[in-house]
């Protein structure tokens, strides 16, 4: 069966623009690019991959588009552009000559309350559609609510939740997690990336069983016909590498139909992202 990573990463670390990266995360703090993952996706047998961003920079998405543009397994780019700027239509026109380049994302995770409802941050996600650019939905529980009414102002953009609202896997504390996916995934209009949630548990001593609570939560709200597979690659090697969050995927989707475990490994994120075969 054909698998795309829907969401990874590349890097040049750079320890003041990477700041994130702390101290405790230093299994990541060098370098990670197309070199890299490569050998990677081809012991897992991925086909291909679409890069996210974790910079928020235009600098950050010509680097991605460069890299893409060299490696052809890169099939799609999620860049950053600013959504709050006056300028933005003007921004989008330009980058919209770039085929690799699919839609963008905001670190929302770092904003305060309410960012996503701000003026301009809407009048932003408002610009995407005539340009058929997708948006990357990143935010944690608390932020669920806001998601929600930003999803439905926009009815007919598309938009994918990274890495399921990161539930806290470390407590187990999901019940409201719960009850806010249940009302995001009334929007049809939204898909889910099953993505990142190694790392939302305890790093060196989780099991797939932690992780159950929330795929089954996923899989009931969105079905099949809407999640996406993602590694969150490098990032996942604060507590797997890859191989074994691919692994922990497939031993799950094994209960799945065919036709169910294509839409997850590759046929959602193809057809979320206009990615090539």
């Amino acid at each position: 069966m054909q698998k795309i990573d829907s969401h990874q990463h590349f890097w040049k670390f750079d320890p003041v623009r990477d700041a994130w990266i702390g101290d405790a995360m230093h299994k990541i703090r060098r370098d990670f690019l197309p070199e890299d993952l490569f050998p990677l996706l081809k012991q897992s047998g991925i086909a291909g991959c679409v890069a996210v961003q974790a910079d928020q920079s235009e600098v950050e998405t010509n680097f991605l588009l460069g890299l893409a543009e060299k490696n052809s397994f890169i099939k799609g780019v999620v860049g950053w552009i600013g959504l709050t700027d006056n300028n933005i239509a003007e921004r989008l026109e330009y980058f919209s000559s770039y085929k690799k380049l699919k839609g963008f994302r905001h670190i929302v995770e770092g904003e305060a309350p309410g960012f996503m409802l701000r003026p301009d941050f809407v009048n932003g996600i408002s610009a995407l559609k005539p340009y058929n650019y997708t948006y990357d939905i990143l935010v944690r529980p608390h932020q669920l609510q806001d998601a929600i009414a930003l999803v439905n102002q926009f009815p007919n953009q598309p938009f994918v939740l990274d890495h399921s609202a990161k539930p806290d896997l470390k407590t187990g504390d999901i019940a409201t997690w719960k009850a806010q996916i249940k009302e995001l995934a009334k929007a049809d209009n939204v898909l889910c990336k099953v993505s990142g949630l190694v790392t939302e548990a305890h790093w060196d001593d989780w099991s797939a069983h932690d992780l159950k609570p929330c795929l089954d939560t996923v899989f009931e709200c969105f079905t099949p016909k809407r999640i996406l597979f993602g590694s969150d690659w490098p990032v996942c090697n604060l507590a797997a590498n890859y191989a074994t969050v691919v692994r922990t995927l497939e031993d799950y989707t094994a209960q799945l139909s065919e036709t169910e475990r294509e839409q997850v490994w590759h046929k959602n994120a193809q057809t979320f992202y206009n990615l090539d075969s």
